[in-house]
């Protein structure tokens, strides 16, 4: 029960990262003008920072097999940030290899976030 508590927090400290990361990427876009290779980058350096941010935050928590509480947390945020995407867009529109990159950094940010922790 006590991990589920650690892995909720840190998945909620991820998303307030993240979005307030998005915001300032979506206030930089408007003011500045930002390609769209450039505005990928962002959003995959914003899921690696909250993903390393979150599995910080689980792995400092539990004290022991930080690298798995780490990745447990960033595929958890990978996981929640797909489903919301099918239930928004009515599937998965993005090609395979996106997604397996999204998941890919999600999951090695988390795992390295977990064993600074």
């Amino acid at each position: 029960m006590r991990t589920v508590k650690i892995l909720c927090r840190s998945l909620l400290a991820s998303y307030l990262i993240s979005a307030l990361l998005l915001t300032g990427l979506a206030f930089a876009l408007f003011t500045m003008k930002i390609s769209p290779s450039s505005v990928s980058g962002g959003v995959y350096a914003i899921y690696g920072i909250s993903c390393f941010l979150g599995g910080l935050a689980a792995g400092k928590s539990t004290g022991s097999r930080k690298f798995f509480w780490g990745l447990l947390s960033g595929l958890l945020y990978f996981l929640l940030l797909a489903l919301m995407s099918f239930l928004l867009s009515s599937g998965l529109e993005q090609d395979t290899q996106r997604l397996a990159a999204v998941l890919a950094v999600c999951a090695f940010c988390g795992m390295a976030g977990g064993m600074l922790g």
